[in-house]
């Protein structure tokens, strides 16, 4: 790990001399790419450092107490020698951890996408809950939410809805959330009383910029229409939705809650790159565990990961095999638990892939 660790601090000691090269600014992708590698490095050429001065440390205070004769300053010099002890297993734990491979998109603003899926008004119901759910929980982790578009269902609730999570760190905070989400419970229209099972789909896609992902123009179809529904008395009378179609992929976009046809237009052709990034990584992902058939649980957005059973007060995340209760106050706002114990568990299946 030493040796890992050196060679590390000596990639981080030149990205820092690249960096301050005022020639690489004419490159502003190789400044990002670099400034970003630069920032994943940082925790763990932080801790190294203070672990080497711990056990610099250390060592000297072993030296001194052979040396000294009073006995006070002896008992000083091993209270410091347990301390640093018994804070090196510390360290050392922290830097394996910290040396774990990153997620270059934890940083990111990221756009999620709630969809409803089997058994229709019961699932968009759902959706509807389970957005409203992300959105109060972003707001108390300190992020900014900006809807970009949103679809009801007959009865008011949403077949569709995608919006922003803006602020550092949010794609690290909502990363494990995409795949299938199923409800288990009675339903408001249930006459008997019977348990129904209805589903959503999640997507969390890093927000990314035009440098990111390459848009031909002979690639893209874009017809303006009239918005469907509106929060303001004009949008009917104007052309301001905007509807994109990726030919390749067949991956589409619309666009029709702004007033300006132009805000519709960028916030389109953002949503589109993000839908695309993810479909790349999603086909990278694949891939890779195509090759690594004895990997248990791809993660994959596609599989079904949660079940949440009213009835019974209970939420199972099926990747980590873990049950949470409190339907209700995790519908309000507080995921932070099913968040936190999704991280841990990734956490520990990189150690153990790192320590194989």
């Amino acid at each position: 790990m030493k040796f890992n660790l050196d060679n590390l601090v000596k990639e981080y000691n030149s990205l820092e001399i690249k960096l301050s090269d005022p020639e690489i600014f004419k490159d502003q992708k190789k400044v990002r790419e670099l400034s970003q590698k630069k920032k994943m490095m940082e925790d763990a050429v932080t801790l190294y450092k203070e672990y080497k001065e711990l056990n610099e440390s250390l060592f000297e205070n072993k030296k001194m107490l052979n040396e000294e004769k009073d006995e006070e300053m002896r008992d000083l010099i091993k209270s410091e020698i347990y301390e640093a002890e018994d804070k090196i297993p510390e360290f050392e734990e922290k830097l394996k951890i910290a040396l774990l491979p990153k997620d270059e998109n934890d940083d990111k603003n990221i756009i999620v996408e709630v969809r409803a899926g089997t058994w229709w008004e019961e699932a968009a119901l759902f959706a509807a809950e389970l957005a409203k759910s992300y959105m109060l929980f972003a707001e108390e982790e300190g992020f900014k939410i900006d809807i970009a578009q949103k679809t009801d269902s007959e009865n008011g609730w949403v077949k569709e809805i995608i919006f922003e999570v803006k602020w550092e760190g949010a794609y690290s905070r909502f990363k494990y959330e995409s795949g299938t989400h199923r409800v288990q419970r009675i339903p408001e229209t249930e006459s008997r009383g019977r348990v129904h099972t209805s589903a959503i789909t999640v997507a969390i896609m890093p927000e990314v910029d035009e440098i990111d992902i390459e848009l031909k123009d002979e690639d893209i179809e874009m017809a303006f229409c009239r918005a469907s529904w509106a929060w303001w008395q004009h949008v009917n009378k104007t052309d301001s939705a905007v509807h994109l179609k990726h030919i390749p992929t067949w991956i589409q976009v619309f666009c029709q809650d702004w007033r300006s046809q132009h805000k519709n237009k960028d916030k389109a052709f953002q949503i589109l790159r993000s839908k695309l990034y993810a479909y790349e990584e999603e086909k990278r992902a694949k891939e890779m565990w195509e090759k690594r058939l004895a990997q248990v649980g791809s993660w994959d957005r596609s599989e079904k990961i949660r079940t949440y059973n009213y009835p019974q007060d209970r939420i199972t995340d099926h990747r980590i095999g873990q049950n949470f209760s409190g339907i209700p106050y995790v519908m309000m706002w507080r995921l932070w638990p099913i968040v936190d114990a999704c991280a841990i568990a990734d956490e520990q299946r990189k150690l153990e892939e790192a320590g194989k």
